[in-house]
């Protein structure tokens, strides 16, 4: 399952608004279904609630990790952030 969420992950980016890697989840999901209509998977075929289930797990694994990328960003600006101000207020004080 790693491979496939390297998958969805590649086709997602930080960079992209939420609405963005919504569009990019539910293609993955619009695939996933015709894959199931193309095996007779009734959907309450528990191989076709699996599958669903991973679907959906892998795209929280994904956000997971969008989110923590993008709050480690956001603590690497506040660190700068905060090291300029300390340098701006050293040169000030010679």
């Amino acid at each position: 399952m790693s491979d496939f969420t390297d998958l969805v992950a590649r086709a997602v980016s930080p960079a992209m608004s939420r609405e963005e890697r919504d569009a990019v989840y539910q293609v993955v999901k619009q695939a996933m279904r015709r894959l199931q209509e193309r095996e007779n998977l009734r959907d309450d075929d528990p191989r076709a609630l699996l599958q669903e289930h991973l679907v959906e797990e892998t795209i929280r694994d994904v956000e997971a990790l969008v989110t923590r990328y993008l709050a480690r960003q956001t603590i690497l600006e506040a660190e700068r952030a905060a090291e300029a101000a300390r340098a701006d207020q050293a040169a000030a004080g010679q």
